[in-house]
């Protein structure tokens, strides 16, 4: 009985982030063509930054599918490879809005540092590139995760090449951006540095503690 309401939980969980993804692409399906050719093709990169917006429905559906699809990958990859858990509805929500508010808060603070500094330009199309190799991401792990949940072939497999398909992803995404803004970067290695340490590194060691404390 456990684990069916548990499986039951992670199928509504499963379904209403495809209900984002698709919401995203009927609302913006021309935009969402050229978002899925993103890796390996600028254009996505070169239209859609000029048009930022505060608030975007269009990442904002697909960060959804982001946090719910990661947090599902985690309890599996922490019962995979930590120790088994027994799933609680509460537990699982908090992991779910621990991720979204520390990202949230992290573009903010990102955005604050940049006018502090008078680099509102660049940090927009870095926050920009990394907005969206983390929604493609989430597609990943979208389908990593119904693997996942409605098949019991080699999950460590599953969840090591998932992992090393994301962080390849995403480095990608950050080369990219690197080597657009390689001489401002030269020039302020320091604060780069410095930036990483504070912004990239620092909330992803939070989110760690936070998921290390899973069952308190």
């Amino acid at each position: 009985m456990r684990e069916f309401i548990t499986y039951e939980w992670f199928t509504i969980f499963i379904v209403l982030a495809l209900i984002s993804v698709v919401m995203a692409k009927s609302l913006h399906s021309l935009r969402f063509n050229d978002f899925i050719y993103v890796v390996g093709n600028s254009k996505y990169l070169k239209i859609y930054s000029r048009d930022q917006k505060f608030i975007d429905t269009f990442d904002g559906f697909l960060f959804f599918n982001f946090t719910v699809c990661l947090s599902i990958f985690i309890y599996h990859s922490y019962s995979q490879f930590i120790e088994p858990l027994n799933f609680k509805l509460i537990s699982f929500l908090k992991i779910g809005f621990a991720i979204a508010t520390i990202l949230i808060i992290k573009v903010l603070v990102e955005r604050l540092v940049a006018s502090l500094f008078e680099i509102d330009n660049i940090i927009d199309d870095y926050l920009f590139q990394k907005t969206t190799f983390k929604n493609y991401s989430g597609i990943i792990l979208l389908v990593a995760n119904l693997f996942l949940v409605y098949t019991n072939s080699y999950p460590e497999i599953i969840i090591i090449a998932t992992i090393s398909v994301v962080f390849l992803l995403n480095l990608i995404g950050f080369y990219s951006s690197f080597k657009t803004h390689q001489n401002a970067i030269n020039l302020n290695l320091f604060y780069f540095l410095l930036y990483l340490c504070a912004l990239e590194i620092g909330p992803y060691i939070l989110l760690y503690k936070i998921i290390r404390d899973y069952n308190v």
